[in-house]
């Protein structure tokens, strides 16, 4: 099977799974209800049943669904609340996330990477340090890229599919990308030689020099991180000081006339 022709498998059974997860939602599959068969569910979404298999699979890394072998795909009860949307984690639950996840992947990936990735890997960085002397110091698309690869050379889906969803989460988090931005700018040759060194444990099949070399990257990133919260923090409370300042100045006060002498 062509790369192509496996990335357009993959979309297809995350958009099956995605209608099957509003199907959940929806309660059109309640909680503790048997899923149809493969053959039906394949017959509604117009896709094959291994796609249908593979929907599933995701739909039970997520928790939705549990499958009882030789009974069938039971719909669980879904435990989201307000708490679990992603625009309310903090900047540093997700590095922290990042640090934790990745590096195992790291790990992982210096055992099952293959040529091919390695060369692929070795193309991102080369972009990175393009991005660089181009002055585009701050772009991260060749970085997601890097990551990305070591990521699909895990060969484990829920890994994978948990590092992509942490990327996108990040993307919106502006505290990040302004550390990130911050980390990049004050010495972007640091950045190239942070990926240089996970590239080369990858090279060596060392997974525990992979694991700490993920590790070592991430830190500075969350050093940056803690300098932007606290400048936020000091900002913010020298604009709560100024106002209160204005607030209570006895130039405010105004006589409407002439106070009487004593």
């Amino acid at each position: 099977m062509s790369t192509a022709s496996g990335k357009k498998n993959q979309r297809t059974y995350r958009r099956v799974a995605q209608k099957m997860l509003k199907a959940l939602d929806s309660g059109q599959f309640p909680a503790g209800a048997r899923l149809p068969p493969e053959r039906e569910l394949s017959e509604r979404y117009g896709v094959s049943r291994p796609t249908i298999r593979e929907a599933i699979i995701a739909l039970e890394v997520m928790g939705r669904v549990e499958v009882q072998t030789g009974s069938g795909v039971y719909a669980l009860k879904s435990f989201q609340t307000k708490s679990d949307n992603p625009r309310e984690y903090s900047p540093f639950e997700i590095t922290e996330a990042r640090v934790l996840i990745e590096s195992e992947a790291a790990a992982l990936a210096a055992s099952t990477m293959t040529e091919a990735e390695l060369t692929e890997l070795e193309g991102a960085l080369k972009e990175m340090i393009e991005e660089n002397d181009s002055g585009n110091l701050t772009s991260e698309v060749a970085d997601r890229k890097f990551h990305s690869v070591i990521a699909h050379s895990t060969q484990n889906r829920p890994l994978i599919n948990v590092i992509q969803h942490l990327w996108d989460i990040q993307a919106n988090l502006p505290e990040i990308k302004t550390a990130h931005q911050s980390v990049c700018r004050t010495d972007g040759s640091k950045r190239i030689e942070e990926h240089r060194a996970i590239l080369n444990t990858l090279k060596d099949r060392d997974c525990h020099a992979a694991r700490v070399a993920m590790r070592n990257h991430f830190s500075r990133s969350l050093d940056a991180l803690h300098t932007t919260t606290e400048e936020r923090a000091v900002e913010e409370v020298r604009r709560q000081l100024n106002e209160r300042r204005e607030r209570f100045s006895l130039s405010r006060i105004q006589y409407t006339s002439k106070p009487e002498s004593i």
